[in-house]
């Protein structure tokens, strides 16, 4: 029977916490307050630990270490720049947008190097993403984003690949060509968030679960459980930031929902090939992301109802049954083998989406408010710079990465309800058309899709 909810696959693969860590006891005064127990806050904790071990740090988590999309996401691990570059150049220069690419690069290599130092077995394993095409709106698309990974300093990093070369390393039907992005790496992101908390612990940082957030401002976090008072506070809550007070419009809510197959047996991996484990993502409008996990599964990722009205979360990880079907309709089309063989789980999670799509990290020295996220699906290895560019600018450090174009960006909030629920929806509405008219018609990019992304400012 399939398992739905229970947070996410990975925790079933590995098991939910058995025990949960303390909740606050009452008022407590430290030197940094980080709200939110994913990867932001635990890079932000882990890197300032390091730079200055004196500092009394404490991490606020509502569930447990992980609960949110750093222990439910796609398991890419991708440092790259996934937002508009141009966005960016506009405030800075391209030089500047640049460097943050290179740094986002590096990101890779220092997740590895900390997995390895700290013994966290989060099934990393180096590969490169394929972005595959299957009709001629995708391959225009395809020569697009090659061009513009060119222009902005990735040629050696992106080349195009003929449908025969994606051949010889993953079956997928009526494949056209696909654009290979080295430099990545396929992660069991449960296994990585679990491991790093004990890492962040072992170094001296309190976690404190069960603790809900309420509220901030300046010097004070009020919670559930008590007031913390510090002249440092981050946040790094990503798409659980519409849930505090103050907040519902900062960064909208956008739902990502995921299957994950049985293992299957050695004569399908046999027809399907994939033994570079590659990260697969195809270039329809509406995008899905797909990895072989250590085991031999096949997960697939979609956006599903993409959000809910007034910014509303989902129940444990539970996504609905059209957003299931939709999944598994996916998944048998780009791997018919798997088609004889069950789904064993389907989860969703959310990702924070600014109202430009563009992340952001930023601290206020007045007040001591920082916070760092706005990642837009691809989180696991950004918020790596993150919390590295979070701990210099609360140490008031003068470095390259407290330069860089995100750094302190400010934009305006999302409209208020219905537009936002309006707009978005429309959006994904206006981009599976356009896929179905693209894959009916053999036609090139559908302007449908062009509206659509206008309409929110993805693009």
């Amino acid at each position: 029977m399939m398992k739905i909810g229970d947070v996410s696959f990975w925790y079933a693969d590995i098991g939910l916490p058995e025990t949960r860590r303390p909740a606050l006891q009452g008022d407590v005064s430290v030197d940094v307050a980080i709200i939110g127990a994913g990867y932001t806050g635990l890079w932000s904790a882990w890197y300032l630990k390091q730079a200055r071990p004196d500092l009394n740090i404490i991490i606020l988590e509502k569930d447990f270490a992980g609960f949110g999309a750093s222990g439910r996401n796609g398991g890419w691990c991708m440092g790259t720049f996934a937002w508009d570059h141009e966005r960016y150049a506009k405030t800075s220069s391209r030089q500047a947008v640049l460097d943050m690419a290179a740094h986002l690069r590096g990101t890779v290599a220092e997740i590895a190097r900390v997995c390895e130092d700290q013994g966290i077995d989060a099934d990393f394993l180096p590969t490169e993403e394929l972005m595959i095409a299957s009709n001629p709106a995708q391959m225009a698309r395809l020569k697009s984003e090659m061009a513009h990974r060119h222009h902005w300093g990735e040629v050696d990093r992106v080349r195009e690949l003929s449908a025969a070369e994606v051949t010889q390393r993953i079956s997928v039907p009526g494949v056209t060509g696909a654009l290979s992005i080295t430099g990545m790496a396929r992660i069991q992101p449960a296994k990585l968030v679990r491991g790093l908390a004990d890492a962040v612990e072992r170094a001296g940082v309190r976690i404190v679960e069960g603790t809900e957030v309420l509220s901030y401002t300046s010097g004070q976090v009020v919670t559930t459980k008590g007031t913390v008072t510090a002249p440092v506070i981050l946040r790094g809550t990503e798409g659980f930031t519409a849930t505090i007070k103050g907040h519902k419009r900062d960064w909208l809510p956008l739902n990502s929902a995921q299957i994950a197959t049985a293992i299957l047996p050695p004569e399908v991996w046999a027809e399907i090939g994939w033994d570079g484990h590659e990260l697969i993502g195809d270039l329809n409008n509406s995008y899905c992301y797909c990895q072989r996990t250590r085991e031999g599964r096949i997960t697939v990722g979609a956006r599903g109802v993409p959000y809910k009205f007034g910014s509303k979360m989902d129940k444990n990880g539970a996504p609905d049954a059209e957003t299931i079907r939709r999944l598994t309709e996916v998944l048998h089309r780009y791997f018919p083998q798997a088609a004889a063989y069950p789904i064993e789980h389907a989860w969703c999670g959310v990702i924070g989406v600014p109202r430009d799509w563009c992340a952001t990290v930023g601290f206020d020295k007045a007040t001591g408010l920082g916070w760092a996220g706005g990642y837009v699906g691809v989180g696991v290895s950004t918020s790596n710079l993150a919390g590295r560019t979070l701990a210099d600018l609360v140490l008031g450090k003068d470095t390259e990465i407290t330069r860089l174009p995100w750094v302190n960006r400010r934009v305006r909030v999302w409209e208020r309800e219905p537009f936002r629920w309006l707009g978005v929806h429309t959006m994904y509405t206006l981009l599976r058309l356009a896929d179905r008219r693209e894959e009916r018609l053999g036609i090139g990019p559908s302007r449908f899709a062009k509206f659509g992304n206008w309409l929110t400012g993805r693009h």
